[in-house]
């Protein structure tokens, strides 16, 4: 867990550091350093060290869990460091979140890789969950310059591409090991919410669209973990 916090750290304040200057043109009153309310050097030195301490303590859970974690880590920073701004933005996110499965069946006890299509599952959840991130900022992205995928796209061919791969990830998991009650009824949820996810977006509410997706996510997590079956 302190492996993965340090690391989580290290991505977030890596980005509001490299984004500051953007976010304080958009005014975002959720950003510290948009405010001027802390200095760019302590973000950027806080970052460093938080991913400093990522190392000996992803090794804590031995070094294959570690080169996994770690390689999550650095997808994540590529996609801070430029990939946003890509037609490849969401290779990082599929790297980061298909590798997450990896990170806990290579540690102990198991100490292997876990089954392919949970790692399939892991990489649909995040790049729909990237398309989905950005759905309120594609208009000012495209003013800046940034074109990621979902930039290129446009808002609508992103929410269904979002609810497209949520769905199909919650669908993977009733397929590949086979159907339960849970995972069941995990698919008809996921169905509802990806309806959700097109339907709030086409009304404009960007928001309540990135929430869905978090459900969807939610939904697709919880049938792994309750269906009873090994990762």
């Amino acid at each position: 867990m302190a492996a993965v916090g340090t690391g989580q750290l290290a991505v977030g304040w890596s980005n509001d550091w490299l984004d500051r200057e953007q976010d304080r043109a958009r005014a975002r009153s959720d950003k510290p350093l948009a405010l001027d309310e802390l200095r760019p050097r302590s973000v950027r030195d806080a970052a460093g060290v938080a991913l400093v301490a990522c190392v000996p303590l992803s090794l804590v859970s031995g070094p294959a869990s570690a080169l996994a974690h770690l390689a999550a880590v650095g997808s994540a920073l590529s996609y801070n460091a430029g990939l946003k701004s890509r037609p490849l933005s969401p290779v990082p996110y599929a790297v980061s979140f298909g590798l997450l499965p990896a990170v806990v069946t290579l540690g102990p006890p198991l100490h292997r890789w876990p089954h392919a299509w949970v790692m399939v599952a892991g990489a649909l959840i995040g790049v729909g969950g990237h398309f989905t991130q950005v759905l309120g900022d594609i208009p000012a992205d495209r003013l800046e310059g940034i074109r990621g995928l979902p930039q290129l796209l446009g808002n609508r061919a992103s929410a269904i591409a979002a609810a497209l791969l949520l769905l199909a990830a919650t669908t993977l998991e009733v397929v590949a090991p086979g159907a339960t009650p849970v995972s069941l009824a995990a698919l008809v949820a996921a169905t509802a919410g990806a309806a959700g996810i097109v339907a709030s977006t086409l009304a404009g509410r960007a928001d309540l669209a990135f929430r869905l997706t978090l459900g969807v996510a939610l939904v697709a997590v919880l049938a792994l973990l309750l269906g009873g079956r090994s990762l």
